[in-house]
């Protein structure tokens, strides 16, 4: 039994393993019975449209089906149940579980408890392997990963995408520039981590001082949902925004990529530029998680 629960326990080959087996299957094309016969529960205790629907896809492209929990209210949590208790059960019915949960660390409880392997889908402000594979996979569809400039942008204390994909990245040769409001900057921790990998990491305090330089720039929005109170979030909210003017002058390789949903951090006018990367992003989904699934079940 194989989890994928965080980015951090995937060795650089295991990446690139799965990077080129989603490669192959996007350039194969999408109809594969690898998992005819499999069963896979999605619980997703958290919002979620992109995830959760191309998990769904990818696995009706393999010739699996579903079984889904799109909320707590939905599910026997809402009566008192634990996690753990619902694990328990749901991989009695099931070859596998993709599990998003609010709570930091959820996965791998539900890792704990499960008969099957578990792929977690975001977990709080923790990890999200499935999305930091995707972003790799977009970026090496454009570029090397190798000797690149990429910026963060956006919430990188609270965004999970950003920690994962920060970390992931530390397994190639890659520099890191750092642009967040006030309040929401990469924690130290994962600071510290990162240059003990060998990380070059600069940090900004203004996209401008920065942007022309850069190879990959990957936006965030700022997550109300993650916020202790409204005055927080108020006190951050709309403080960037990514439109045609910024991206003047700009390095004529660079790709602009967002883990979606946005929240008017980049201007609808940018979607027409040939830097616009993040719906072909959301599209990569698909072929990332259809790997993701065959390493875990078959």
């Amino acid at each position: 039994m194989h989890h994928i629960i965080s980015i951090k326990e995937l060795e650089t080959e295991e990446i690139n393993a799965l990077l080129n087996k989603a490669e192959k299957i996007s350039k194969e094309g999408f109809v594969r019975r690898t998992l005819e016969d499999k069963l896979v529960a999605l619980l997703f205790f958290e919002p979620s449209t992109r995830t959760r629907m191309s998990f769904s896809a990818a696995l009706s492209r393999l010739g699996g089906d579903v079984i889904t929990v799109d909320s707590v209210e939905g599910s026997s949590i809402s009566k008192g149940e634990t996690l753990a208790d619902t694990i328990r059960v749901v991989s009695s019915y099931v070859d596998a579980i993709v599990l998003r949960h609010p709570k930091e660390g959820a996965a791998r409880l539900a890792s704990n408890f499960s008969t099957v392997p578990v792929i977690n889908a975001g977990d709080g402000a923790g990890q999200h392997p499935s999305q930091t594979l995707l972003d790799l996979y977009t970026i090496r569809e454009n570029m090397p990963l190798d000797n690149i400039d990429v910026g963060l942008l956006g919430d990188l204390r609270y965004g999970r995408t950003s920690h994962s994909l920060s970390y992931a990245l530390s397994n190639y040769n890659v520099r890191i520039h750092t642009i967040a409001p006030k309040g929401l900057e990469m924690p130290a921790a994962l600071n510290e981590e990162l240059i003990e990998r060998g990380i070059e990491l600069v940090h900004h305090d203004n996209l401008q001082d920065v942007i022309n330089e850069l190879d990959v720039l990957y936006v965030t929005r700022i997550q109300r949902e993650r916020f202790p109170d409204s005055a927080s979030y108020a006190r951050v909210a709309y403080s960037y925004r990514i439109t045609p003017e910024i991206l003047n002058n700009v390095r004529e390789n660079l790709i602009l990529m967002h883990p979606l949903p946005r929240a008017g951090e980049i201007d609808p006018a940018v979607d027409s530029l040939p830097y616009a990367k993040y719906f072909r992003q959301a599209e990569n989904g698909v072929p990332v998680r259809m790997a993701m699934l065959e390493e875990v079940i078959l």
